[in-house]
């Protein structure tokens, strides 16, 4: 049975474009035609720019005609509704942003039109990428490919649900605390977190500062790659990115594992995580041996203090991130009935953003702005940053051991829709395998290595700060030898 254009991986689609045996129009309208299919069930999608993307195909395939090859040229894509897009919507899955029209492309987003690449539309997420679940999203929750009835993951749970059900040849998402590898994880994809200063943070709608990154979720480890290396590089309206390019990844990615040390955390195989799970990193953990890596047991004592560090200084910079969405500037306003008093101005801040913020995002400006609160500053932000220094330290002395780590990236596999959403902390719990690479600013990537009771498992591979290129190679490696990339769910 031939396999349909929507289906292919980036490089599959590279070689067919480059041979002129398909055009980018039909790519991407095989692309449209499949998120009509698909996502009435999935709800992947919140905007679908279908007449754009056709346009922007079309002069994709006039400069493959005039010679131009490779790259991101024609490939069609979906991205994250926090990432700025001129002239399209960009709701970042809140009422109080609901009509918001961006006025600029964030950085990443011009690169990858100057590279060619095709936008088909905006990807549902938790309000404000605030969740791990995708079910905070003011525009309804997204359904896991896998089964309907279970979370994709988040808060980049849209942008993992399209890659699966072959909606785009890629995504983007952003990880502030495994928002790419969870749903990456959770559906069965590749999802990276470049490292911290790796991909411009310009254009993002901020949430938390010191941790935000974009990143793609791929099909495969090399269709990763490939778009990091569009996306990444310095940029002179993001203070933090770095002018650290790798290069050409490709070199990397064929270099076999002989000789590699892979450091395996104690803290990271704990009660709580699943047998299934546990049986299938273990199971992927002797195929990486049988490709010639080698394990070492490590420790990372402070990991038991990410959490609750990440979700102190989390809030804290949301609440002031957030502060800007005041009823005046942009986005929702409650005008207080036309009724005019000396109190209206905080009238209407305070109705403009009661009725604009979902529940999350009201917990976390709260929790936030309590820790950031005389009195309370010392205790509890500047406490976090300290502990945050010491896991940062211990992940930088480990992996001077070892060339990499490997965890599980979720402690199981997708849980029911609603099944923990009135239980924020344990929600919160989610993240306990993810945050410490995001508090230390290290690249992180997760890739599906099996599947227990029908649903995928995600296998977390952490490496040295702007070291992507190992993650890659091992990843590789590992794809080549299994099959779980090429699962697809029957949707």
């Amino acid at each position: 049975m031939p396999i349909k254009l929507n289906e292919l991986t980036i490089k599959q689609a590279q070689d067919k474009l480059d041979k002129n045996e398909i055009t980018s129009v039909e790519l991407t309208k095989a692309c449209l035609t499949r998120i009509k299919e698909a996502d009435k069930k999935i709800k992947a999608c919140l905007t679908v720019c279908e007449k754009e993307a056709i346009d922007e195909a079309k002069q994709a395939d006039e400069k493959r005609n005039k010679g131009k090859k490779g790259g991101l040229l024609g490939i069609p894509y979906l991205a994250k509704d926090n990432i700025l897009t001129k002239g399209v919507k960009t709701t970042v899955a809140s009422k109080i942003l609901e009509n918001y029209i961006a006025p600029f492309d964030a950085t990443i987003i011009k690169k990858l039109k100057k590279a060619g690449a095709v936008l088909l539309g905006k990807t549902n997420l938790d309000e404000f990428a605030h969740g791990a679940s995708t079910e905070n999203s003011a525009f309804g929750s997204t359904h896991n490919p896998w089964d309907l009835e279970r979370v994709p993951g988040g808060s980049s749970g849209g942008s993992g649900a399209a890659v699966i059900a072959d909606m785009c040849l890629f995504a983007l998402g952003t990880d502030t605390g495994g928002s790419i590898r969870c749903p990456a994880s959770f559906c069965g994809v590749v999802g990276l977190k470049p490292t911290y200063g790796r991909s411009s943070r310009f254009g993002l709608v901020s949430m938390t500062s010191s941790t935000d990154v974009p990143g793609p979720l791929t099909k495969t480890v090399e269709d990763a790659s490939l778009v990091l290396k569009t996306i990444e590089g310095v940029d002179e309206q993001d203070s933090t990115t770095v002018d650290n390019k790798s290069g050409d990844y490709e070199n990397f990615l064929f270099k076999n594992l002989k000789g590699l040390k892979i450091g395996l955390p104690e803290e990271y195989f704990v009660e709580g995580t699943g047998v299934g799970v546990k049986k299938t990193i273990q199971v992927a953990v002797e195929k990486l041996k049988e490709l010639g890596a080698e394990f070492i047991e490590v420790n990372l004592p402070h990991t038991k203090y990410g959490v609750p560090a990440y979700y102190i200084i989390t809030p804290s910079e949301i609440s002031s991130n957030l502060a800007r969405f005041d009823g005046i500037r942009y986005g929702y306003s409650e005008t207080n009935n036309g009724r005019n008093s000396e109190n209206d101005l905080m009238s209407i801040y305070k109705k403009s953003r009661g009725h604009g913020f979902g529940p999350e995002v009201k917990r976390r400006i709260m929790l936030g702005t309590y820790a950031l609160s005389a009195g309370y500053y010392d205790a509890y932000y500047l406490r976090a940053q300290k502990v945050r220094t010491i896991i940062k330290k211990e992940f930088d002395e480990v992996l001077e051991k070892v060339d990499l780590l490997l965890t599980p990236t979720a402690p199981h596999t997708a849980f029911k829709i609603g099944e923990q959403v009135d239980n924020p902390v344990k929600m919160y719990l989610e993240d306990i395998f993810v945050t410490g690479a995001s508090l230390s600013g290290l690249p992180a990537m997760s890739i599906n290595c099996g599947f227990v009771d029908g649903l995928p498992v995600g296998l977390q591979l952490i490496g040295k700060r702007f070291d992507e290129a190992i993650l890659f190679r091992v990843g590789h490696n590992y794809e080549k030898a299994t099959n779980w990339n090429e699962k697809k769910p029957n949707i």
